[in-house]
């Protein structure tokens, strides 16, 4: 049949608006398009984006060019399916290498872009999109060969390179968007990050990938950014997806598979309104995953089977002899009507749907843009269509043993995305085929009767509990998350089950603080700590504390201690945690009772180690450990996130030797002693990790030794010290050692501090550790409380640069800094309410959002009010009123100006 332009684009423009739109928005592209010149259309559509500033811009117009040209050259029947798809596809791979290249050169525009490509799956990977697909690629990255500034960790640049990705092709403006994309592809998606080192996935895809991702790596290939790594590492999980024999155990992993394709479906199971061509009795879904299921069992002996595209499948499985010829015939006939009408659907207003409308002029509107008379036509049609491939599929069921009417561990599953829908979860039939391959060998913790059973019991309070937290479905992914991490939670079940009222608070956790949820899922016995009623109450004082950590019950002590330091830190930090979500007391208080838990841990690990230290060494006659602490420690009031700034010391004379078996001098004995502190503060034991210790503040940097003596330190102070350490010394606090050494410590700390000295010279020094300080550590995002301009950072730095001058105002915890300085005249009072504000910010957000970037919606409500604010737009008013009256406070003191970006 010859092409008909004239009738393509009357009903495009009759029963399409966003076609309609295209074509009056690219005027020259309609008159090509009206005179059926194709391929001047096509070259106009690839050009359509030259000129533009950026490439996200250049993409979006060059999107909108070829869906238009490629819709219309199908309405009048100038372009086959197959072309259309392929080119849609083909624009694709364009606009990931594109975004990838250009995200890497942002960071480093002297390099080529290499290590790091993009696997396309899914119908990307069969050059199979349709016109309103999203695309779900899998992004990857080698950490040896990926370019990225000489600061930048690999992983932290892998990580900025896909979320600049995801942007440039997600965004949309007034000039649309260019894909959505969606990484949940990905290896463990629900704890990974959004690209996955090549080490990390090739261990995934070895030990622990589950049989839906066998099927998604079918079509799986290398489309964009360093191509040729990718096609090396598909080789090389080549053995995962084509397996040279099948045990039992795998053959009924795909029949569960296939069964599900059917039983998650719970729409109208004939073509009507409403009914969906993908994944309804005998649609898309069907057709793709007969082939599948064929290349997926005997895809591993016949390497000719392994073909991407679902009408070749069929075909080599037709050549194979494994599926009768007329069958592949009429599937692939079908398939692509399917595809046709699927694509007339999304053509109308550029939706990624696949539903028939429920309206019945719009279905009518749908006939009418395919050519049919109306509605009732179309599903005439429909409904031979898709009875020709159900009964295939309906065989296929039978033949892997998993027929509709299975009593099998799947059934009653046909319910369950209904359940989940009507309890408001988003995706609810792919949050059920993912809640039934827990059971299926997914997730190990569900692999025993007894696990199953009691999770059965639990699980729909559970997921009641889940859709009424504020975000039901970041709270469900980071549930499955926690279940997977847990190598047994019979316990866990039976804990919830018996105690209903943790499950509210549970999914508060999982919905609003995901460092509060990474936390349970490496020890879900955290849980155990809110039963109690006083899990709300702030922790008591450093020896209350220090008092619970050093218990030890077993001969074998200083291992115990150790351990139970690490049991009780994580109880209080994410008791803590949930206090804060909970609003049971103000970011204030629990940054005070973090910075006393800190304290008492590092007093029980000190005498421990000591203790134990002094085993084989014996003890320094006359000489004693002394430990500082500076910054937000010194100050007393830590984040979650925060590490421990300290100097180690010890006082008495530097010569000498200690009393044990096997001696050592003064200075190895305490650096040797305080190596040993360091690990027993931060090494993992079997409960986990604790702290991270920053000892650079001491005396000559990372250069000079680890522990110096008190005289050594004094002098450092005195005669060598730089302003900055000066400036870090206004908040230091000795926190460990004898009494007489902290108060000789205390006093050597306020004579250096009050040492008079000449204010032009402590003003350059300040102003240049600010802009050293700001060029290499920049804001993160738009809550970073912080580093931003105005934030916490520069009030510490006018406030410091006060108390020196002056020689007075010294307090270790800034805010009463402040308000001694603001008492003397020396600071506006709204300084105050700014660092109070900014302080709760910034101890929220590194639960509520740990990468300072806005929250979702309700983690953002929680936020605000956390921080005293009605909701985010005050939160951020308040916020932006804050860092101007620390950039006004700069300039009275310093003559110059911050650039404050209120946005």
């Amino acid at each position: 049949m010859s092409a008909d332009w004239t009738d393509g684009i009357a009903r495009a423009q009759a029963h399409a608006p966003f076609l309609r739109e295209g074509l009056q928005r690219q005027p020259e592209l309609a008159e090509l398009l009206a005179g059926g010149r194709v391929d001047a259309a096509l070259a106009w559509a690839a050009a359509a984006g030259d000129g533009a500033d950026r490439v996200e811009a250049a993409l979006r117009r060059e999107r909108l060019a070829l869906a238009v040209t490629l819709a219309l050259g199908d309405l009048a029947g100038a372009f086959p399916l197959d072309m259309v798809m392929t080119r849609l596809s083909d624009f694709a791979d364009r606009a990931l290498d594109a975004a990838i290249a250009a995200a890497i050169r942002e960071r480093a525009p002297d390099e080529e872009p290499a290590g790091f490509f993009a696997l396309a799956l899914g119908k990307h990977g069969a050059r199979e999109l349709n016109y309103s697909s999203d695309i779900d690629p899998i992004l990857l990255y080698d950490p040896d060969l990926l370019p990225r500034r000489e600061r930048d960790d690999p992983g932290e640049a892998a990580q900025r390179v896909a979320r600049r990705v995801v942007e440039m092709l997600s965004r949309q403006d007034a000039e649309g968007y260019v894909f959505r994309v969606d990484l949940r592809l990905r290896p463990a998606s629900e704890v990974s990050p959004l690209a996955v080192s090549l080490d990390a996935a090739l261990s995934h895809y070895e030990s622990s990938a589950l049989a839906w991702e066998r099927a998604a790596f079918i079509r799986a290939r290398s489309a964009a950014g360093d191509v040729a790594a990718g096609e090396a590492f598909l080789a090389a999980i080549r053995p995962f997806i084509w397996r040279r024999s099948l045990d039992f155990g795998a053959i009924v992993e795909i029949g569960r598979l296939t069964q599900r394709i059917r039983s998650h479906y719970d729409g109208p199971k004939s073509p009507g309104p409403g009914f969906d061509l993908k994944r309804g009795r005998g649609g898309i879904r069907e057709v793709e995953f007969f082939a599948q299921t064929h290349q997926l069992i005997h895809g591993g002996r016949n390497p000719a089977l392994r073909r991407r595209g679902t009408r070749h499948a069929l075909d080599a499985l037709a050549e194979a002899g494994l599926i009768p010829r007329d069958d592949a015939l009429l599937l692939g006939q079908c398939y692509d009507r399917l595809r046709v009408v699927e694509h007339r659907l999304q053509m109308v207003d550029d939706r990624q749907t696949h539903s028939l409308p429920l309206d019945p002029a719009a279905l009518d509107n749908v006939a009418r843009l395919d050519g049919l008379a109306d509605g009732s036509a179309l599903l005439a049609e429909l409904n031979e269509v898709t009875e020709t491939v159900g009964s295939r599929f309906d065989a296929l069921l039978e033949q892997m043993g998993e027929g509709a009417g299975s009593d099998g561990p799947q059934a009653g599953a046909v319910a369950l995305p209904a359940r989940l829908a009507e309890l408001g979860f988003g995706d609810a039939e792919a949050m059920a085929a993912r809640i039934a391959s827990w059971s299926d060998g997914g997730v190990r913790a569900l692999r025993s009767d007894a696990a199953r059973s009691a999770f059965e019991a639990v699980a729909p309070d559970l997921f009641k509990a889940l859709a009424a937290a504020p975000d039901p479905d970041g709270a469900f992914l980071r549930w499955e998350a926690l279940l997977v991490s847990l190598p047994s939670a019979v316990n866990l079940f039976r804990l919830l089950q018996a105690r209903p009222g943790l499950l509210e608070q549970l999914a508060h956790i999982l919905s609003l603080a995901p460092p509060l949820a990474a936390d349970l899922a490496r020890r879900a016995d955290l849980l155990d700590a809110l039963i109690d009623a006083s899990a709300l109450d702030l922790p008591g004082s450093v020896p209350e504390l220090a008092e619970r950590m050093g218990r030890c019950e077993t001969g074998d002590c200083y291992e115990t201690v150790l351990d139970q330091i690490r049991r009780v830190v994580g109880e209080l930090r994410f008791a803590l945690g949930v206090q804060l979500i909970e609003a049971a007391h103000d970011p204030l208080d629990i940054a005070r009772a973090l910075a006393r838990t800190a304290e008492a841990a590092l007093t029980v690990a000190a005498d421990a180690t000591k203790a134990e230290f002094a085993a084989a060494h014996g003890h320094m006659p006359g000489a004693e450990l002394v430990v500082l602490g500076l910054g937000r420690f010194g100050g007393g009031a830590l984040t979650h996130a925060s590490d421990l700034d300290i100097i180690y010391l010890f006082s008495g004379e530097p010569e000498g030797e200690s009393d044990g078996r096997r001696p050592l001098g003064v200075t190895h004995y305490f650096n040797r002693l305080a190596q040993r502190v360091t690990g027993a503060l931060s090494v993992a034991t079997a409960e986990g990790a604790l702290y991270q210790i920053d000892t650079r503040l001491r005396p000559q940097g990372a250069q000079g030794p680890l522990a110096v003596s008190i005289e050594s330190f004094a002098r450092y102070q005195r005669e060598d010290a730089w302003t900055w350490e000066h400036m870090a010394l206004a908040r230091a606090r000795p926190l460990y050692g004898p009494e007489a050494a902290r108060k000789e410590l205390a006093g050597i700390i306020a004579g250096v501090l009050a040492t008079p000295r000449d204010p032009a010279k402590l003003k350059r020094d300040a102003l240049k550790m600010r802009a050293d300080m700001a060029a290499h550590k920049p804001p993160r995002g738009l809550l970073d409380a912080k580093l931003a301009r105005g934030g916490l950072v520069d009030l510490e730095f006018i406030v410091h640069y006060l108390q020196l001058r002056e020689g007075a105002a010294f307090d270790p915890e800034l805010g009463k800094a402040v308000r001694l300085l603001i008492a003397r005249g020396l600071l506006p009072a709204e300084l105050a309410e700014a660092h109070d504000l900014m302080t709760r910010l910034l101890v929220a957000s590194r639960l509520l959002a740990p990468d300072t970037e806005m929250p979702a919606p309700a983690a953002a409500a929680v936020l605000a009010r956390a921080c005293g604010c009605g909701d985010v737009a005050r939160l951020l008013v308040d916020f932006a009123n804050a860092r101007r009256a620390v950039a006004a406070a700069w300039q009275d003191n310093f003559g110059t100006r911050l650039e404050i970006d209120d946005e």
